[in-house]
């Protein structure tokens, strides 16, 4: 049997910072000091695990840090709070800047065939509230989450599956667990570094008290009516709203805690006393001793953060802010960094494929419709006008950090050109204009293009402003539609959304070996495509199936990169992904490569002066560990 260079690589940096730390001597955290005196927690050598995670600062050009102080962040909306997990970034496997994939909460993972996957957990390892984090975690979720079909009628999650083959779960002891697929998995591991993570385990000792097979009965049917539910498994997927950080009764691994409910305005996380890594002078992580999230006006982040209301802020400013925000940065007492957007594109216009609307389902099906609308737009006026000249102006594409990158795929369609964009509407068939010179669908109606917003983005608004000027000269009209983020989502998976607006792929710098899966319609969340990614997801008990021959050769590449026996196979079908989506245009890109500007207090520590602002891989600020950030006195 074969074993993956993954797991190689995995055991053995694990083991080199295990022998680098063991000697060090366990510090208890000053804020618990208190806590440990009055017995109301153990130490710290009995509340982290038998062997935690060993951080080497030192060996990463890093400095050992402090305890203490409470790190301010703003957030816009309340459900944005569930980004502390993403920046938290406690994972079972993690990316690291370099991105290599290592064991975070897991010990080791063992691979073999590229099908069996092997994980042991760290002896001793313990949630938030001091209960044994072990397999029974796993095998709940698997036995009585996961395949529950009053919990989740749709079947398990799609990140457990390969080619709809459901994996073969044994619980082998307490510390290890094994997923066995007949074929070659290659997407399960780096799945479980996503910045959502899927969360293939739970914690059992908490939800068990709302699950039909463990719970009493009549406290259970108690408990459903005092939470106002219809049923059981309503009040137990309420309370495993695991990700969304809006139930402080919840455990959690992660480095923080939330203490408050919702509904707020102010959010208090602590830190985590269980948490899994240590310093190597035996410190426990994290550093800062908690987290104070504000919410406040989407338009007012900026101008807070220049007050100097924040401590670590990126959500909510964008390049437009730069000025502002240097010109404050003595008096705001704090530093400007700024990290590359590992986005395929800044902002980009999604048409769905799957609009119940006919007639605009048969234009966004056209591909020369498609060119059209990217021949339309002047990147160079957005990239002048928005970005200071300094973006990469052409398609959603990889980009050129990325070893997979070619210009081609970059530039194809992407000029500005109305003559040939206007020359393929006619060819259409869209040659007659109303009184206002716009264009007119086969229906007689007037070629009126709704783009829907989620509302929450000023560079969305002001690039589609000029998209609308460009598009006059094509006899388009372009109407803005703001709304919410999850109205906007549900009318797109509904087909009621013809267009939508969002950035673009989230991995724009990948390697071969990082999943494709973007790419094809495997994601209802993906706006192109929701029903055929919902298909993909539900196994086919939901949505629509692909029936366009290029969605279809996507899922058919994306499969093989699936299944792939080596570098060069899983290299072939990246590049085929990327040329069909130059060719296609499934998604229309304008510019790449912005700057995102990172608002760092003068006094924090670690916070690297060059990252990458990557969702996936890399969960933004989590590769960067924010639990390594300290206050300097």
């Amino acid at each position: 049997m074969k074993r993956s260079i993954w797991a190689v690589l995995a055991v053995a940096s694990f083991a080199g910072l295990a022998q680098a730390a063991d000697k060090a001597a366990f510090r208890e955290t000053p804020s618990l000091q208190g806590d440990v005196a009055k017995k109301a927690l153990p130490a710290v050598a009995a509340r982290v695990p038998a062997e935690p995670l060993f951080v080497d600062l030192k060996a990463q050009g890093r400095e050992t840090g402090r305890h203490g102080g409470a790190l301010r962040i703003l957030l816009s909306k309340e459900k944005d709070v569930r980004l502390l997990n993403t920046w938290g970034y406690a994972r079972l496997v993690a990316w690291t800047p370099k991105l290599e994939l290592k064991p975070d909460l897991l010990k080791t993972v063992d691979v073999k065939d590229g099908r069996v996957f092997t994980f042991k957990i760290r002896a001793g390892h313990k949630w938030s509230d001091g209960q044994p984090f072990t397999t029974e975690d796993f095998r709940y979720f698997w036995e009585d989450v996961a395949t529950n079909r009053d919990l989740n009628p749709g079947g398990p999650p799609v990140e457990m599956l390969n080619g709809g083959e459901s994996p073969k779960v044994e619980i082998v002891d307490a510390v290890t667990v094994r997923y066995i697929w007949s074929k070659p998995n290659s997407r399960f591991l780096a799945s479980l570094a996503q910045a959502r993570e899927p969360y293939i385990y739970r914690p059992a000792h908490y939800l068990k008290q709302f699950h039909v097979k463990y719970a009493n009965a009549a406290e259970l049917t108690k408990n459903v009516a005092a939470g106002k539910a219809r049923s059981w498994a309503e009040l137990h997927n309420r309370r495993d709203a695991i990700d969304d950080n809006d139930n402080p009764a919840m455990p959690t691994l992660q480095p923080w805690v939330a203490t408050t409910a919702m509904p707020s305005t102010r959010f208090v996380f602590k830190r985590n006393p269980f948490f899994h890594r240590v310093d190597t002078m035996g410190q426990q992580l994290p550093y800062a001793d908690a987290i104070e999230v504000a919410i406040t006006d989407g338009g007012l982040v900026a101008a807070k953060t220049a007050a100097g209301d924040s401590d670590l802020q990126a959500r909510g400013l964008s390049l437009a802010d730069i000025t502002v925000l240097k010109a404050n940065e003595g008096r705001g007492k704090y530093k400007v960094l700024t990290w590359p957007i590992a986005k395929g594109s800044q902002v980009a216009l999604y048409p769905n494929l799957n609009a119940n609307d006919a007639g605009w389902r048969k234009l966004m099906r056209d591909v020369r419709f498609r060119h059209a609308l990217a021949l339309g737009i002047n990147r160079a006026d957005i990239n002048k006008a928005l970005f200071f000249g300094l973006a990469a102006e052409g398609n959603n594409a990889v980009l050129k950090a990325s070893p997979l990158f070619k210009l081609e795929y970059l530039t194809a369609n992407a000029r500005f050109d109305p003559k040939a964009a206007n020359a393929l509407l006619d060819q259409i068939g869209l040659t007659q204009r109303g009184p206002d010179g716009v264009r007119l669908m086969s229906d007689k109606r007037p070629l009126e293009l709704i783009v829907e917003t989620a509302g929450e983005s000023k560079d969305e608004n002001d690039v589609l402003q000029l998209i609308a000027q460009h598009y006059k000269g094509l006899g388009i009209k372009l109407v803005i539609k703001p709304s919410d983020r999850t109205i906007m989502r549900n009318r797109a998976y509904a087909g009621e959304a013809v267009m939508t607006v969002w950035s673009g792929w989230d991995t724009g710098i990948p390697t071969a070996d990082l999943s494709p899966a973007e790419l094809a319609p495997t994601r209802q969340d993906t706006l192109i495509w929701p029903k055929w990614g919902n298909y993909f997801e539900t196994n086919g008990k939901g949505g629509e199936a692909p029936d366009v021959p290029a969605a279809k050769e996507l899922l058919k590449l994306d499969a093989a990169w699936n299944a792939a026996k080596s570098p060069a196979e899983r290299q072939a079908a990246w590049e085929r992904m990327l040329a069909i989506h130059a060719e296609q245009q499934f998604i229309i890109g304008t510019v790449s490569g912005v700057m995102q500007p990172i608002v760092v207090n003068a006094k924090l520590r670690n916070v690297p002066a060059k990252g990458i602002f990557s969702w996936d891989p890399g969960a933004q600020f989590g590769m960067y560990r924010m639990d390594e950030f300290w206050f300097a006195q």
